[in-house]
């Protein structure tokens, strides 16, 4: 089986002010309540920066799809067993969480997924290389936006066929399909509105198609966790 483990053993500042052409979409939203998070990519992974946990930093990795949280225990050691834990993500922002206590392998020292961000909306700037947590709901405008019941997923378009992907930053590789035997091959893909070409992709054993970094870094991506929405707007600002 395909597991989030496997993916990341595998592969593992503001917003840019441009021209009008080129503005985020939501520029003319009132401001709200909102938390930026600085990132690195290092493997095609995205590490959060700026964080804390328990006033500890370290590597931690932002994974949109995993459903729990992880903390390796080494990690965990120093600051002693505890029922929840609370990431530091500003000065007066912090999110208790339960996060599993698993080997990580020395990949980070943390997987920050899905249950930390479960009370907001996240938008993920590749070029800028920010996080927000905004705990208002998506701003729409200028996005294509998916609906979805489970982990966060699109609609894509795969050698001319509609299939369903999940929005995952856990994964470094481009697109990985569903497929009985583990390896490589190439697809025709489309994402909201954008022609790829043909592109390489990885096969694994798994119920449903991952849409990783390697694409995911031509939009801005939004999910909306309490809504249940994806929005993609495509970045002019990378090739």
């Amino acid at each position: 089986m395909y597991s989030k483990s496997k993916a990341i053993a595998t592969g593992l500042s503001a917003l840019l002010s441009f021209s009008c052409a080129s503005k985020l979409p939501w520029h003319d939203a009132p401001k709200s309540t909102e938390v930026n998070i600085a990132f690195t990519i290092e493997n095609n992974l995205l590490f959060l920066t700026t964080p804390r946990i328990e006033n500890r930093t370290g590597r931690f990795l932002f994974s949109t799809a995993s459903a729990r949280s992880v903390i390796d225990p080494g990690f965990a050691a120093p600051i002693g067993p505890r029922s929840a834990y609370a990431l530091e993500i500003g000065q007066k922002e912090a999110i208790r969480f339960q996060p599993a206590i698993v080997d990580l392998g020395g990949t980070g020292d943390a997987l920050l997924g899905a249950d930390v961000w479960s009370s907001g909306t996240v938008s993920i700037d590749y070029r800028s290389g920010i996080v927000t947590y905004d705990k208002d709901p998506i701003h729409p405008e200028g996005m294509t936006l998916f609906s979805y019941d489970a982990a966060p997923s699109i609609m894509i378009d795969v050698d001319g066929a509609a299939v369903p992907a999940i929005v995952d930053t856990g994964i470094p590789d481009t697109l990985v399909l569903p497929r009985p035997t583990p390896g490589r091959g190439s697809a025709h893909v489309a994402v909201a509105g954008t022609d790829f070409g043909t592109v390489d992709v990885g096969y694994a054993n798994i119920p449903q198609a991952r849409i990783g970094n390697r694409l995911l870094s031509r939009f801005l991506v939004t999910i909306d966790y309490r809504q249940r929405i994806v929005g993609l707007w495509r970045d002019p600002r990378i090739r």
